[in-house]
């Protein structure tokens, strides 16, 4: 069982070795796991993996290779059917074909326009309908159903397709102080790290005062340097909140690792695309916003941009005058992202998302092209791959 699951493990790019694969067979001849998935993992992890960066092929291969095997409930068939099934009919489980059938409206105008018309028609709740306002539908207004273009009214979305939401949340802001997990972040990051000698000359020249000291018939001759100054300048910008919940660790993680490695970083919160404002406190974000044109100009063209989020949206929140979810923006997203691509010389964007999953949404394929396909994983991998663009 083990040489598959070695294999396995080798063919996620983990680089483990005969070595590794050897002191796991003694660990398991110590019974150091037995019976139990959970324990296996663990020690399998630790012994296979030698360094961090790798944990994440580690773990989809011990999914791919172990999948299925502790799922199976053997009382399942002896239990009642539970309450969460029968409420699952309500989300309309339809199969490709029937999704099909559900054409969205047209452009962003016209669904609101309908849904202006159709709130004004109702009386009611409605639940599970495909005309009016309500839930488990396919309607295109309401939440929890089932259509290409909607408007949600509440309540968390499923599909990130919604082109309004009309529900105001309140973000919380990333913890820059998190410490667990950022070392190989830190790592990757130093790669962009670029040194200059500035100021006043305060640092002792050790090399320069021995060689001075010996040309000097061996009298002490004091030789000091400007000190080696971080000269990158870094302005990030993150996705907060919604679709980017999950992974408000890994944003953590990397915050927390640029703000140690970067003496010159600015940042901003968005939501979802770039507009016309965005904030630095998402506890104040509806009170205290920031001009993006007063960012464009007062961050001058030697910052180097990365932009942080899923990118995964209606695509009338890139392209189109009030496609903000949030606010009537007067310009489309895309345009607001030309002017940050022609302000700076390197811009690039990290996406927790799995990569292979980008070609699916529309929002996510316009957005790489719009920074000029320099869209990378929030791995350490690709922020090895965006470090190494951004520092050309």
């Amino acid at each position: 069982m083990l040489i598959r699951f070695f294999e396995t493990v080798r063919e996620h790019r983990v680089p483990a070795t005969l070595r590794e694969l050897l002191d796991l067979y003694e660990a398991m001849g110590q019974h150091l796991a037995y019976a139990s998935l959970d324990d296996f993992y663990n020690l399998s992890r630790a012994t296979l993996v030698k360094d961090e960066k790798y944990y994440d092929r580690f773990d989809r291969a011990f999914d791919a290779y172990f999948k299925g095997l502790d799922s199976v409930d053997p009382d399942w068939f002896t239990k009642a059917i539970p309450e969460e099934w029968l409420r699952k009919q309500l989300e309309k489980n339809l199969s490709p074909e029937e999704f099909e059938k559900l054409k969205g409206m047209g452009s962003l105008e016209k669904l609101m326009e309908e849904f202006q018309k159709r709130l004004a028609e109702q009386h009611k709740r409605h639940q599970g309908g495909n005309k009016m306002i309500g839930t488990g539908g396919t309607s295109p207004y309401g939440g929890h159903g089932e259509n290409p273009e909607g408007m949600r009214l509440t309540g968390e979305g499923r599909k990130k397709r919604a082109v309004k939401v009309w529900e105001k949340r309140n973000f919380r802001n990333l913890d820059d102080s998190v410490d667990l997990g950022v070392r190989n972040i830190k790592l990757a990051l130093r790669r962009l790290r670029r040194f200059a000698r500035t100021g006043r000359a305060e640092e002792l020249d050790l090399d320069d005062t021995i060689k001075s000291t010996a040309e000097n018939a061996g009298l002490l001759d004091i030789k000091l340097r400007p000190e080696q100054e971080n000269r990158v300048k870094i302005l990030l910008f993150f996705d907060i909140g919604g679709s980017m919940d999950p992974y408000i660790k890994v944003c953590e993680e990397l915050f927390s690792a640029a703000r140690s490695e970067f003496k010159h970083m600015e940042y901003f919160y968005f939501h979802n695309f770039i507009y016309d404002y965005v904030w630095k406190d998402n506890r104040r974000r509806w009170d205290e916003k920031t001009s993006t044109w007063d960012v464009l100009h007062k961050y001058g063209n030697d910052y180097k941009v990365i932009f942080v989020g899923d990118a995964a949206m209606s695509p009338y929140e890139v392209n189109s005058v009030g496609g903000s979810v949030e606010h009537w923006n007067e310009e489309p997203g895309a345009l607001w992202m030309q002017r940050v691509m022609q302000t700076y010389d390197k811009v690039a964007w990290l996406n927790p998302e799995p990569k292979r999953t980008w070609d699916m949404t529309t929002s996510t394929v316009w957005i790489k092209q719009l920074v000029d396909n320099h869209m990378y994983a929030l791995t350490l991998e690709g922020i090895e791959d965006a470090i190494r663009y951004l520092s050309r």
